[in-house]
């Protein structure tokens, strides 16, 4: 059986964070709240429970999902090759609803899926969130629903679809962004939209310039 928490609760905190960290050590799938939506996760670092979130979701290799982690540091550590604008675009967006897409170190000893070498990178805004990645350390997250329907915005909503494949649900209430991230393709020497989302295209571009960086934001299918 699912446990489930009120993490707004500060007499259920501390028991959430232990559970939360426990499973997912123990290659268990969460349901946890950002600053955009509910997300499903897992230990980043275990191929297992990676390939249970991707058969929850009903989502296959060729999607994999994004890493959540709790400092921009960390991306130095999974990511190789990276400007240095995009370290300082980290530092101005993050926490936030950015995600960087970045070629990913080849020592990394994970399997998130067909990455064809790249990882897809996330600080979010949540402060609980946060706490909870400072203890199990990076975390494979995508959306908290069944593939092809809304993003959950409850953790009721997120039950509903995903029921006992899921180990432990933190609930911090309605989500209280709506949006997911935007997502950046940062492998290129032009950076390109893959994803609009909660950070707009001309808060982006208008970083960029100041920072003289070229931009094809535009997503591929525009």
């Amino acid at each position: 059986m699912s446990q489930r928490f009120d993490v707004t609760d500060p007499e259920q905190e501390e028991g959430a964070l232990v559970a939360a960290a426990n499973a997912a050590r123990e290659g268990e799938l969460l349901v946890l709240p950002t600053d955009t939506v509910y997300g499903i996760g897992a230990d980043a670092f275990s191929p297992e429970a990676v390939a249970r979130l991707l058969a929850a979701k009903g989502r296959g290799r060729e999607m994999p999902p994004p890493v959540l982690v709790s400092s921009p540091i960390t991306l130095e550590a999974l990511g190789d090759q990276l400007p240095a604008w995009v370290l300082e675009l980290t530092k101005e967006f993050w926490p936030g609803p950015l995600t960087v897409v970045v070629h990913q170190q080849t020592s990394l000893h994970w399997d998130l899926g067909d990455t064809m070498g790249t990882v897809a990178v996330r600080m979010p805004d949540h402060e609980f969130t946060l706490e909870l990645l400072s203890r199990v350390g990076p975390m494979a997250v995508s959306s908290a629903n069944i593939s092809g329907e809304d993003a959950a915005q409850t953790a009721d909503q997120a039950e509903t679809m995903l029921g006992e494949s899921v180990a432990v649900y933190l609930d911090a209430g309605a989500s209280s962004g709506g949006l997911a991230s935007t997502i950046l393709d940062c492998t290129t020497d032009e950076p390109q939209i893959l994803r609009q989302g909660a950070l707009s295209e001309a808060e982006l571009k208008t970083w960029l310039d100041e920072h003289g960086v070229d931009t094809e934001l535009l997503p591929p299918d525009a």
